[in-house]
């Protein structure tokens, strides 16, 4: 109970920021929509270069449900809880930044007259801040099938990532699961090096029309599938059932991985023989966990809000970054988040000192194109006209 109790606390804490007086007159030079790593990556390099920066969490998070988080190097195998508690510990002890709970229901304004993020606070009441820059740290939230067993135990034995939770059921009896049989194969390609007794539940989609289709996407799959022993399993799932909790009890917090031993049965609306399996590694669709984005005019891209990388994972929005789960790169984990949100930051940081520039001296340098230094003749010249440069042409090449 003692250890319950204080994973409760932690997990409270974990979303529950210090209520500091939001300011409602002041300027600020970002506000971030979203407390998961990506935002408080964005508010950690914000607060490095002190800039006056509010954060809005909502408290909701993809990766609530798993047990722990990994492939983060120095916080691997701790609790998605823990690392968020500390990540804001951290943040803390920079006083430009500001990280309240809170929803964000609309962005309304612009890059050039500054934007308005109104938000609904957690005691309730409605406000408006005022800030040149907003970073979208929005994420994702899975959408899975409404299969009875399936979201009860989500992140816990249930998987979506190899990565983040495969290595805890290594060399146990694999389940996959997939919203279609073509994702099949590739689920298989991906998890081969952690487990080996494989079933695929194909949930009543093996029908010729969908062989056909993947093996128009994935020639000779049954073929690939039989070298590796991959069983297919067509019938109707009525329900996962769990067996045994291999987070009971609770692996050593200072190892960065142990054996999670999960156990499940799987009964079928067909009848007969339920199956057993250790874990189950499977591929569904996720949306935008919110709309604010779009609603603020960000283009969506596959789901995905639009983000330049190049630009700092700018939007179509001047001044509206997207950064983390929720941009358009396709990658979704929490090393990822990380990088974007630091990369946002740096950008946005000098887009600000440019206008301040713009502002105290009329010359707008961000809007100076540069120009190219050597011409296609100019280069030729200057390769022919150096020998003991590594890039020397001869006249007779």
């Amino acid at each position: 109970m003692k250890f319950s109790l204080s994973s409760l606390l932690l997990s409270a804490a974990s979303s529950l920021v210090v209520a500091l007086p939001i300011d409602d007159v002041q300027v600020y030079d970002a506000v971030i929509v979203g407390g998961g790593p990506a935002g408080l990556s964005v508010a950690s390099a914000l607060g490095r270069v002190r800039r006056n920066t509010l954060l809005i969490d909502s408290g909701e998070y993809r990766n609530a449900p798993t047990r722990h988080v990994h492939d983060v190097l120095g916080f691997d195998g701790v609790t998605p809880a823990w690392y968020r508690y500390s990540a804001r510990q951290q943040i803390s002890h920079y006083d430009t930044v500001k990280m309240t709970n809170g929803t964000v229901t609309k962005i309304a304004g612009n890059d050039t007259a500054n934007f308005v993020v109104s938000a609904t606070w957690a005691d309730g009441t409605t406000k408006d801040v005022r800030t040149r820059k907003v970073v979208l740290a929005t994420g994702l939230k899975d959408d899975l099938p409404n299969t009875p067993g399936l979201w009860e135990n989500w992140g816990k034995g249930i998987f979506w990532c190899p990565w983040c939770d495969g290595h805890e059921h290594a060399d146990q009896p694999l389940g996959l699961l997939s919203a279609t049989f073509d994702d099949l194969p590739s689920l298989v390609r991906e998890i081969l090096t952690v487990n080996t007794d494989i079933i695929a539940f194909a949930n009543g989609t093996d029908t010729p029309a969908a062989r056909a289709e993947t093996e128009a996407k994935n020639p000779k799959f049954q073929e690939y599938l039989d070298l590796h022993n991959v069983k297919i399993e067509n019938r109707t799932i009525a329900r996962i059932n769990r067996l045994k909790d291999g987070g009971d009890p609770p692996h050593d917090p200072s190892l960065p991985t142990a054996p999670e031993n999960d156990l499940f049965s799987v009964d079928f609306v067909e009848g007969g023989e339920p199956v057993q399996r250790g874990a189950f590694f499977v591929s569904f669709p996720d949306e935008q966990r919110s709309t604010v984005g779009a609603d603020a005019g960000v283009q969506l891209w596959g789901g995905r809000l639009a983000a330049d990388v190049s630009k700092g994972l700018l939007t179509n929005v001047p001044g509206i970054y997207a950064v983390g789960d929720a941009n358009s790169d396709n990658s979704t984990n929490v090393p990822h988040a990380l990088y974007t949100g630091k990369r946002a930051a740096v950008f946005l940081h000098v887009k600000l000192a440019k206008e301040d520039q713009a502002k105290e001296t009329g010359v707008d340098v961000g809007s100076l194109k540069r120009e190219a230094a050597l011409d296609e003749r100019s280069i030729w010249e200057y390769l022919r006209s150096e020998p003991d440069d590594i890039f020397y042409v001869r006249d007779d090449q």
